[in-house]
């Protein structure tokens, strides 16, 4: 590696504190010429999973950065510190499954270190702020130039953490899949891509029913959750290319009660 242009940042820091602004201005101290790009910093605090999520969906469409993503319930104790090179980019985060989707979604890991050197760190640490001290400074040098190999102490990519793969899969005429992630618009996001549904035989203006758990609904399949009526529940195709639950005016998600995780199936209304 020769450097990074950019730097992505995803947290659940929130907006409400000095906390994202201190890690910018930690980046610029030390790649003043590297641009920074903020992907969120809100997720809900200590939601790995939705973390994950998000910055899966996203790295694919940014230039080669260096990623750094902290949503870190794990901060202070023995969990490693890493950096992982995947396709043109590296991810700097916890060890804790958070880059996991997004290794991913590059192409998988072609090398990881533990952030072992202390020398890039900025001191004193504080036990609670590892994006401040340690991810940040550590991704600003690697966009400065600093090869990974620098960063500490090379592990072997088998012994990353990993969430697990979301459920995905067709038989017996249903699509099957879970709860990914939620959106601040409620919107209910399924591991199920619209590719599945449509080896089912579903078309778009035609009702589909959905289970999870003891509930069953038939919904529209529709374009947009716009196109529903307000207060309708509806099902459409996303950004991401996954089906997603959603309510026209409303919360999809406080409504149906789906939290991330839960199983959901898919099957035509009306099949034949």
């Amino acid at each position: 590696m020769t450097g990074f242009r950019y730097l992505s940042f995803l947290t659940d820091y929130g907006l409400e504190d000095g906390f994202v602004a201190a890690c910018h201005g930690v980046a610029a101290q030390i790649a003043p010429d590297a641009r920074v790009i903020d992907i969120t910093h809100l997720v809900q605090p200590g939601d790995v999973r939705r973390g994950a999520a998000v910055l899966a969906q996203t790295v694919a469409y940014l230039p080669p950065s260096a990623h750094v993503a902290v949503v870190d319930p794990g901060v202070g104790t023995t969990r490693r510190a890493i950096a992982v090179q995947a396709g043109h980019s590296v991810l700097v985060g916890p060890d804790n499954g958070l880059l996991s989707w997004a290794v991913a979604a590059l192409g998988g890991a072609s090398m990881a270190v533990q952030l072992t050197n202390g020398d890039l760190w900025r001191h004193p640490v504080s036990a609670t702020f590892h994006g401040r001290d340690i991810f940040m400074p550590v991704a600003a040098h690697l966009a400065a130039g600093l090869e990974l190999a620098e960063a500490g102490d090379e592990i072997a990519v088998a012994d990353l953490m990993t969430l697990p793969a979301p459920t995905s899969r067709v038989h017996d005429g249903e699509a099957e899949g879970e709860v990914m992630s939620v959106d601040r618009f409620g919107n209910v996001q399924l591991s199920i891509p619209a590719a599945e549904v449509g080896v089912l035989g579903l078309r778009i203006g035609e009702p589909l029913i959905v289970r999870a758990g003891r509930r069953q609904m038939t919904v529209p399949y529709l374009e947009t959750f716009a196109a529903g009526a307000p207060g309708e529940i509806v099902a459409f195709t996303d950004s991401a290319g996954l089906i997603s639950l959603a309510v026209n005016a409303g919360d999809a998600a406080q409504q149906l009660g789906l939290p991330p995780g839960a199983h959901v199936r898919i099957t035509q209304a009306h099949p034949g």
